[in-house]
This record gives C-alpha cells, structure tokens and sequence, in this order.
C-alpha cells in the first residue's frame, strides 16, 4: 500500500507476528535514475525478513534494470511486479492495472525481470480493467511468462475500491493457471473472512492490504485461525496505545522529528469503529510532537 507498507509500519507488523510482507511499491523509472528518496523507500530492516519489494512501470528493460539494482542493493527475498494499482496517476503512464489491457507487454517485463534477478518474481493484478473475465486470459500470459506467484484483487481498476470483492471470479482465475500458487485479495479484514475468501476461491493464500491499517495484530490472528484454528481475541485499548508508541519511535527513528506528521494517515485507523471517538481521532491527525501524541493518548486512557 502506498505511503502505508513503509519501513516503521512493517517492522511493527513483524513484531507483532506477521509472517511475510510486501513493502509498498516503488518506481521503477526512479530506481534506475538512483533516486535517493526512492533508494531510502526500498531499503529495509533486517528484522523485517521475510520481505516482498514491489516495483512498478511500463518498460520492460527499465523494470528489469530496476529489479537488478534492488537485488543487488537491498537483497530482497522476492520482487513483486504491481499490475493492478488502479490510481489515476499510476496507470495514466500507462503502470499499474494498465497492464492488463496490454498483456504482450505485462509478459515482456516479467520475462525481462526474470533474467535479470535471482529471487523470485510475482505479480500483483486485479479481475480485470472493466470486465471482471479479464483476468481468465491475463493470469494465463502471467503464468507462461514465469511468474512464481500471482496476487488478484478480487475488483475491476473501473471499480477501484467501491463494491464488493468477487472471490467466486478471484477462483476461476486461479484454475486457469494450476501450475502457478494464487492468492486471493480484497476485504479480507478478520479470520472469518480469510476463511470465507479461502473456502470460495480455492486460492493457496491470502494477502491482505487495508484490513491491516490500524491493526497490526491482524495478521498473525488470521495467520494462527488458519493454522491451527486458534481465536485470538482483539487487542485491548492498552495493547493499541503501546503499539503507537512505538509506531511514533520508529518514526522518528526512521523519517525524523517529521515522521510523527508523515504518522498522521495512521493513526485513526487503529481506533476505526471506535463509537464515540471522533474527537479522538480528529487530534490525532492533528499531532506533530510525540508530547502532542501523548496528551491524546493520555486523555484515553
């Protein structure tokens, strides 16, 4: 998620048990131009390990490039290839969900990227640009391209984020290319819905974007619901506090006294559905000092 999956916010996911991460995308035109703002974007910690860097453009020799510089920089365990960021800004170049209306491309750059790296190579789409059938040819030109694993968010780019995800299509794609493992995406924001999207779609796993936003603790609950069937309750209001806390640290660590406002876009997330609360969430897009956060907080507690 971008401006989201950032260094701080996957290292708490990390500590908080989540098993593998997928760290928000970067440009791949910026990359080969050795960009230092979007070098800093694709470094990592190794605390954050198992990682997934994705990456996002339009020519197949600039994202192998781009995949080469990461590995050999930053050394990630994977390198996901976006095709389905459905943002204006994004696939009026022609990136993102854009690919999938030109799938002799989309294999192109997979191919390219394949021989230029050494770790895998997934991708990342949606059900299609206006039809939801769409994606029951891409996902075939993906997996005969080589792509070690395929993401489907079960929406159109037309649709965005409106609407209900489609698993029962999310399936059909998945059928279509039996020799590549698929997972399935889109509202899956507690274990029960993992389960569902799972049960209908017959896909290997799950990936999950804003169902994580504020709640960190959300992976590893879905992780152990899957797994051995355990229910692991909801964190107390202590649990989310402490979890801020050191959410502004590594903020700080990472962005400097600055990164407290870059905090801002999360902070309401981890007490979305709170009733009553609107005042608390609407000073806490307000702080720029880690004082100004703890005089929210204390009012909570």
């Amino acid at each position: 998620m971008a401006d989201m999956s950032d260094l701080p916010f996957c290292l708490i996911c990390k500590e908080l048990g989540t098993p593998l991460m997928f760290r928000e995308m970067v440009s791949s035109e910026a990359i080969v131009r050795l960009n230092p703002k979007t070098l800093k974007m694709a470094s990592f910690d190794e605390r954050e390990r198992p990682l997934v860097q994705q990456i996002f453009g339009s020519d197949p020799q600039v994202m192998a490039e781009a995949a080469r510089i990461i590995e050999e920089r930053f050394h990630p365990d994977a390198i996901d290839i976006n095709m389905g960021c459905p943002v204006y800004n994004i696939v009026s170049n022609f990136n993102g969900a854009f690919l999938i209306k030109e799938p002799q491309r989309a294999r192109a750059i997979i191919q390219a990227m394949k021989k230029a790296v050494t770790v895998p190579v997934s991708v990342k789409t949606r059900l299609g640009w206006s039809q939801d059938t769409d994606c029951l040819e891409f996902v075939k030109v993906v997996e005969d391209a080589g792509a070690d694993l395929i993401s489907i968010h079960g929406r159109t780019k037309e649709q965005g984020y409106s609407g209900k995800a489609n698993w029962e299509r999310v399936g059909e794609a998945r059928r279509q290319v039996p020799n590549t493992p698929v997972l399935v995406n889109g509202d899956i924001t507690t274990p029960e819905l993992a389960k569902e999207a799972l049960a209908i779609s017959g896909a290997d796993g799950v990936l999950i974007g804003r169902g994580g936003l504020g709640n960190p603790w959300n992976f590893y609950r879905i992780l152990r619901a899957l797994t051995t069937h355990q229910d692991i309750p909801e964190p107390t209001i202590e649990e989310r506090m402490r979890v801020i806390r050191e959410h502004a640290k590594l903020q700080v660590q990472h962005y400097g006294e600055h990164g407290l406002i870059k905090l801002r876009k999360h902070l309401p997330w981890y007490f979305k559905g709170f009733s009553g609360w609107k005042d608390i969430r609407s000073d806490l897009v307000r702080i720029s000092t880690t004082q100004e956060l703890d005089n929210v907080l204390e009012r909570i507690k």
